[in-house]
């Protein structure tokens, strides 16, 4: 009779029960302005889910739509920034 073994090691973590890296930290506190401004746009959204918006709605979500975009383009203009061979 033969013996069955496992083939490989055991592992004793999976990438998922990991903390996250310093790296994956440093990411998301550099995006942490457009999360908070998508997060806003939502909320803003949500309390016009169930009305017409009147307009001070509209204008409270166009200056979140605002945010966002703004956001969007400061985390761009960063990421192009951190590119090799690009100086500011």
């Amino acid at each position: 009779m033969k013996h069955i073994g496992t083939v490989q090691a055991v592992v004793t973590a999976d990438d998922y029960d990991r903390e996250p890296t310093a790296a994956e930290l440093e990411g998301i506190e550099r995006e942490m302005p457009l999360i908070t401004a998508e997060r806003e746009l939502l909320e803003v959204r949500i309390t016009v889910l169930d009305r017409l918006p009147n307009e001070l709605d509209r204008r409270r979500i166009r200056r979140a739509r605002r945010r966002v975009l703004a956001a969007r383009r400061e985390l761009a203009n960063q990421s192009v920034l951190e590119l090799p061979g690009v100086s500011a």
